[in-house]
């Protein structure tokens, strides 16, 4: 498995009063599908082998939240992905900050409808 069931659990935790449209296994991991648009994903590093969240903040929040603990730009396929963020492990470790960028993905999420 690519992926962390642990993990899985605690994001399907935050999303259960979401609208989850869906759960596809994606790029080696699991996305979860919120109104049917990509919005938090979980895989595991390659390079470090340690677990990362993926959000989808969209562009206009992505400049100032890059700078957020355990944050960097997502470069799943070599060139940086505007709008989209990998989080690592001390990013989302503490539930307050899962919480957070949860919150973060919904809310870009909410605002693309």
């Amino acid at each position: 498995m690519a992926y962390s069931e642990f993990l899985a659990d605690r994001v399907r935790q935050r999303l259960a009063s979401a609208n989850v449209t869906e759960e596809k296994k994606m790029m080696g991991g699991l996305i979860f599908m919120v109104n049917d648009k990509m919005c938090v994903g979980i895989d595991k590093d390659k390079a470090s082998g340690l677990d990362r969240l993926m959000v989808r903040v969209g562009k206009a929040s992505h400049d100032q939240l890059v700078f957020n603990k355990g944050s960097r730009e997502m470069d799943f396929t070599g060139r940086v992905m505007r709008g989209f963020l990998f989080i690592d492990p001390d990013g989302f470790d503490a539930d307050e900050d899962l919480d957070f960028w949860i919150k973060k993905a919904l809310e870009f999420n909410k605002a693309s409808i």
